[in-house]
């Protein structure tokens, strides 16, 4: 099965991934952004576009991805990445669909809500991704299908068990010290950050 989870950038993807992966048995998270960046990284300016899912070989190579992953892989795999543009939906998700059992649950959360969480992580109401807010807010009021989510005033570990149930999965009880909780949230955010002008 692909679990994919979609929502505004500051909506929680990346985290809620990781902790689902960590409570459910052998899933994998696989990451679209990194063909991105390794497509953006390999060519020479005057070729590269400002927002990488516009190129179509991250389409293309992503859904290949995920088909290879999912034909050698027996676990769940999931994918926190926003896709907001219904063609791009329907390319990669839809796709994948006709194939395979793909879940998209949709992370939603209050424009100030979103602010917040990009705060936490250093991101004030003029970078890229609170600026991309909006057009997010637009996309999943409709346009994008998906069970969505409400996080505004949800933990961590409920989002995670509200993915699991809708998705029907079981997964384990969190047993871990809450300083490894949060130096694995750490981990996961750290990893997560992103060079000036590398995002798209």
């Amino acid at each position: 099965m692909v679990i994919w989870i979609n929502g505004a950038f500051g909506a929680g993807k990346t985290q809620a991934a990781y902790e689902l992966r960590r409570r459910a048995e052998n899933a994998y998270v696989y990451d679209p952004e990194n063909a991105g960046y390794f497509i953006r990284n390999n060519l020479p300016a005057s070729a590269c576009i400002g927002n990488f899912q516009d190129y179509p070989m991250w389409r293309m190579v992503n859904v290949e991805m995920l088909r290879y992953i999912l034909e050698h892989h027996e676990g769940d795999v999931i994918v926190p990445m926003t896709i907001t543009r219904r063609e791009y939906y329907e390319e990669i998700i839809g796709r994948l669909s006709e194939e395979y059992d793909v879940k998209h649950v949709i992370l939603s959360a209050e424009k100030k809500t979103l602010l917040r969480r990009l705060a936490f992580r250093m991101e004030g109401r003029r970078s890229w991704a609170a600026q991309q807010i909006d057009r997010c807010i637009t996309a999943f009021d409709g346009n994008i299908p998906g069970h969505q989510i409400p996080t505004d005033h949800m933990n961590i570990n409920q989002v995670v068990e509200a993915i699991a149930a809708a998705v029907g999965i079981s997964i384990s009880a969190d047993d871990r010290s809450v300083l490894r909780r949060w130096f694995d949230r750490c981990a996961v955010q750290c990893g997560s950050i992103r060079w000036p002008g590398s995002t798209f």
